[in-house]
């Protein structure tokens, strides 16, 4: 394996993100189809089944005459189908939010990005069980003709996989070219190699493990405990009423926590007091960190339901892929046909480098075409959406069959 060291020295081109860019996407509107109805529920790993179930996604790029130029865009907990470019109509869509910024993955995905739009498709779907337009706890229930709250079925990434396989056939894909998603993400680009051996060219897993460490899950409980221990979440069914905003703000808080390493922190905030004088002798947010953390969480619950988080960090606490080898990580990955693409960054303690590593090595044992660079990094986990330049020549690299790396 050569070096990756040389390859991540290199600079990437800035691009200006507006929708009037020639790197931009410009303004997309989101897709609608029912992938699952009475005929042909989606059966789920829980032993039940779901109809109708209906996606959100949306497309950059075109598909070409043989569609096989696609790959497709995976979305970590809080993320949706709107990965790149910009919402003309973002209050009518319900989602005012996204008025002034483009989707959550922007600066990787358009004309001459990592993902390039003028050679690739890109497709990107919302999850079963979110609030983004795909059939969650918030849709209705066919049975009740109320919203299904707790009475969801659980789902898991294996589940999501299959439905956005359907998203796949019903686009009249056979194979895409990649897969691709971080954290929660990187845990359903590496389900559809597992999966869908022979419909996966390549797979890029960044910031994401072959599953969740039991810090990570005792984090994900405490979240969902403080959802449920708010007063207004009564069991789910708060979708007339007031909603668990404190629970689900207390959640997001804990959850932003992980996503940054404490050099990130320190460099952010430093102990600094946001009166810029002392302390304030007050339990109300008296330090910078404090204001931050409750704002993250104020702008968290104006766009996310609390059921679906629920349901969404219990499908990750689930999400094991040695489940494809009985428990047995080396036998699973026999399976896999795709080349692979593992990243992961130095300072992320929610999903550690050693674990991406430890993947890396059962691959090579397997004998499969896997790369893997751990990049030098001080924004932790958050660095999957910020180390725009090195992942994009890691993309460019791996897309272009440029050969395999190894960044220890």
């Amino acid at each position: 394996m050569s070096d990756a060291l040389n390859l991540l020295t290199e600079k990437a081109p800035k691009h200006v993100d507006g929708p009037e860019s020639p790197f931009s996407v410009g303004y997309v509107a989101p897709r609608k189809v029912r992938l699952a109805g009475e005929a042909n529920p989606l059966p789920l790993e829980c032993g039940r089944e779901i109809w109708p179930v209906e996606v959100e996604y949306e497309i950059y790029g075109e598909l070409n005459e043989n569609k096989d130029n696609a790959i497709l865009i995976l979305h970590a907990l809080s993320g949706d189908a709107h990965a790149a470019g910009w919402y003309h109509d973002a209050e009518e869509l319900g989602r005012p939010w996204l008025a002034k910024r483009p989707g959550w993955w922007d600066s990787m995905i358009g004309p001459g990005k990592a993902f390039d739009t003028k050679k690739y498709c890109i497709i990107c779907s919302n999850i079963l069980g979110g609030c983004y337009g795909t059939t969650g706890p918030s849709s209705i229930d066919p049975g009740t003709g109320g919203p299904y709250g707790l009475r969801f079925p659980f789902v898991t990434v294996g589940d999501w996989v299959r439905l956005q396989e359907r998203l796949i056939s019903h686009l009249g894909i056979e194979r895409l070219v990649a897969v691709a998603g971080g954290s929660l993400g990187g845990q359903q680009a590496l389900e559809w190699a597992l999966a869908y051996p022979d419909r996966v060219a390549s797979a890029i897993v960044i910031a994401s493990t072959a599953w969740l460490t039991d810090q990570g899950l005792a984090f994900n409980a405490v979240s969902r405990k403080a959802i449920t221990a708010d007063p207004e979440f009564r069991d789910g069914d708060y979708y007339d009423c007031a909603s668990p905003d404190q629970g689900l703000a207390v959640a997001r808080m804990l959850a932003h926590i992980t996503y940054l390493s404490e050099i990130s922190m320190q460099r952010k905030f430093g102990r600094r007091f946001r009166s810029g004088s002392g302390p304030g002798f007050q339990f109300e947010a008296d330090f910078e960190v404090e204001g931050y953390l409750r704002h993250q969480a104020e702008s968290f619950v104006e766009r996310f339901d609390a059921n679906s988080y629920l349901y969404i960090t219990r499908a990750a606490d689930y999400f094991d892929a040695s489940a494809w080898g009985s428990g047995d990580l080396d036998k699973a990955c026999e399976r896999i046909n795709s080349k692979i693409l593992l990243v992961s960054f130095s300072s992320d303690w929610l999903y550690l480098p050693e674990h991406m590593k430890n993947l890396s090595l059962t691959l090579g044992r397997n004998r499969k075409q896997v790369s893997y660079a751990n990049i030098q990094s001080s924004y932790g986990h958050d660095a999957f959406l910020l180390e725009v330049d090195k992942l994009t020549l890691l993309v460019r690299n791996f897309l272009g069959g440029g050969g395999q790396f190894d960044n220890k």
